[in-house]
């Protein structure tokens, strides 16, 4: 059996992830390859450490990616913190929340959660009576909440956090590079990030970084390990286990990542060559300005919708500003829509999981896919579709709406 040349099609993916990667970025993946101990490497993997710590917008030592999908990353870093029994609180407001309980399960945490309805997020408040209640030794939270469009409010949490002497792991993976991620002023212990959305990279590697408090537990775990324990009174020193995973054991990463360049896998070259030109576009751009643009667009295809006659779903209060959640209009096929906007017009939007699915579709405006044209070309085609399915829409305003937004203030 013979095989064609790949040839896949042109797309315009307006998803939550992934999404268009930058051309940029594919230049960089054709890189040749370098050993991964070639000093020209390593002073590659080094620049990519300084510009993650931008991006995260941290003082920490440790910035590094995880060779493996954003759930990679969250599943490195919290099964090097827990060991059977510790008390976990997760707050959950989506999808990726459940995600979260599920990790901390797996490695035997006691797992606490509290729920909020899907659409909304938690009165911070709320969360930091919770943490009275549990005295957990991790809070776990979603930052960006794709599944429902939500983004919650981090800052108060994290200081109380840090005051009640907990550890506050963030997954980020859908907001950092598109929105605001403060680790240091959040007070956040630990952040899990993911190439695939904001930072227009393929999926494959999920940037991480934490601070001296959880490297500490890690260093603990290490010297139990090699049977060096000493005693302490601190309780994120009182461990007795190993970490349970090898390929996801952040004390041997350190390792991978420090100086020393102690082997523990084969690093993913070329992924680490795109990571580094998507930091660097990132950073070219400027993150106040690269913020402004997702909310600009952000702005032009709401005003499209609402003008289309469609209906927003969510606190439009703690709206995620790189995915605009839609209420599927009723007698609307949804899967339909999606599908004619694949197979006529090319382009990609997502419907939703658990209680959702099915009721809405999610458009993801991230990184190199939130574009005037992409949010031109979403509007036209999702109207056109709605006519074909007989949905009352009000014909030819979507777009002038969003025109209206584009010529207040032209951002490419």
């Amino acid at each position: 059996m013979s095989f064609a040349e790949l040839n896949t099609p042109k797309r315009t993916i307006m998803t939550p992830g992934p999404v268009e990667v930058d051309p940029r970025v594919l230049r960089a993946l054709s890189t040749p390859i370098l050993g991964q101990f070639d000093p020209a490497f390593t002073e590659i993997m080094n620049e990519v450490m300084e510009m993650l710590r931008q991006v995260f917008q941290t003082k920490n030592h440790w910035a590094f990616p995880i060779d493996g999908t954003s759930r990679a990353g969250n599943e490195a870093v919290l099964s090097s913190l827990i060991e059977p029994g510790d008390k976990v609180l997760v707050p959950i407001y989506g999808r990726f929340g459940h995600l979260l309980v599920e990790i901390c399960e797996r490695y035997g945490a006691d797992v606490h959660t509290i729920d909020c309805p899907w659409g909304e997020v938690f009165d911070s408040e709320v969360v930091i009576v919770e943490m009275k209640k549990v005295s957990p030794k991790i809070v776990a939270i979603v930052h960006g909440e794709t599944s429902t469009g939500r983004m919650q409010p981090l800052e108060q949490i994290g200081k109380a956090c840090r005051a009640q002497d907990v550890l506050l792991v963030v997954d980020a993976v859908a907001s950092i590079g598109g929105v605001e991620v403060k680790t240091d002023d959040w007070c956040i212990d630990a952040v899990v990030g993911g190439t695939q959305k904001c930072l227009s990279v393929p999926s494959g590697m999920a940037p991480i970084s934490y601070n001296e408090r959880v490297e500490k537990i890690i260093l603990s775990r290490k010297k139990v390990e090699r049977g060096i324990a000493t005693e302490d009174d601190n309780r994120y020193m009182r461990s007795s286990l190993p970490i349970a995973s090898n390929y996801f054991d952040l004390g041997m990463l350190q390792d991978y990542w420090s100086p020393r360049r102690l082997n523990h896998h084969t690093e993913a070259t070329s992924m680490v060559y795109a990571l580094r030109e998507g930091l660097r576009l990132v950073l070219e751009e400027g993150l106040d300005e690269r913020f402004a643009r997702h909310k600009f667009h952000e702005q032009a295809l709401i005003s499209g919708i609402e003008a289309m006659g469609l209906k927003l779903f969510g606190d439009p209060d703690n709206k995620l500003t790189c995915v605009t959640c839609v209420e599927i209009p009723p007698g609307v096929d949804g899967e339909a829509v999606r599908s004619m906007l694949l197979q006529e017009f090319g382009i990609e939007i997502a419907s939703s999981f658990g209680p959702l699915h099915g009721k809405i579709w999610r458009i993801g405006t991230m990184g190199y896919s939130c574009r005037k044209e992409n949010i031109l070309s979403v509007l036209g085609a999702l109207e056109a579709c709605l006519i074909r399915q007989g949905a009352k829409v009000n014909r030819g305003e979507a777009l002038q709406a969003a025109l209206d937004i584009y010529e207040s203030k032209e951002v490419s």
